[in-house]
């Protein structure tokens, strides 16, 4: 199978590697960089549990393949916190009882995150129209878009 030679960016880090054309980035943050915060969960671009910021743009991972982020710039939920300070979006929702079995959660973030960084005021609209590609298997959205909502207002 062919090789691609990539250079990426993630979480600030920079990478260079050599890839398969078919090989998705979500697997590839799994398995190459140890990066398991990224869920796998449908692998079919349905339940966002693998959602990534790619270039600042919330994406399924795992529709993305690894040659396709050549010289593009990748955050995981990893890559959220900075010096062990957790992001405003994680202290939210652990502050609104916002993630439950934590799955989705990384996701959710990602979403958020992705929105915010664009419309830092976002109302509850706006919110769960950007987390609509987020499943919850525990249904706990009421908690996710307050603990989001309230991180748009610091």
């Amino acid at each position: 199978m062919k090789k691609f030679t990539i250079k990426t960016i993630v979480n600030n880090r920079k990478y260079e590697f050599s890839v398969s054309q078919n090989q998705t980035l979500l697997h590839f943050l799994r398995e190459e960089l140890g990066l398991t915060g990224t869920k796998c969960g449908c692998e079919i671009g349905e339940c966002g549990a693998c959602t990534v910021l790619l270039n600042g743009e919330a994406v399924n991972s795992c529709l993305v393949l690894v040659p396709q982020i050549d010289g593009k710039e990748i955050v995981t939920v990893e890559g959220l916190s900075i010096n062990g300070k957790l992001h405003p979006l994680q202290e939210t929702f652990m502050n609104h009882d916002a993630v439950h079995c934590g799955f989705c959660t990384p996701g959710m973030l990602m979403s958020a995150k992705a929105l915010l960084d664009k419309n830092p005021k976002a109302g509850e609209k706006e919110i769960r129209t950007a987390i609509s590609g987020n499943l919850c298997r525990c249904t706990g959205y009421v908690q996710i878009v307050e603990a989001i909502n309230d991180a748009s207002e610091k």
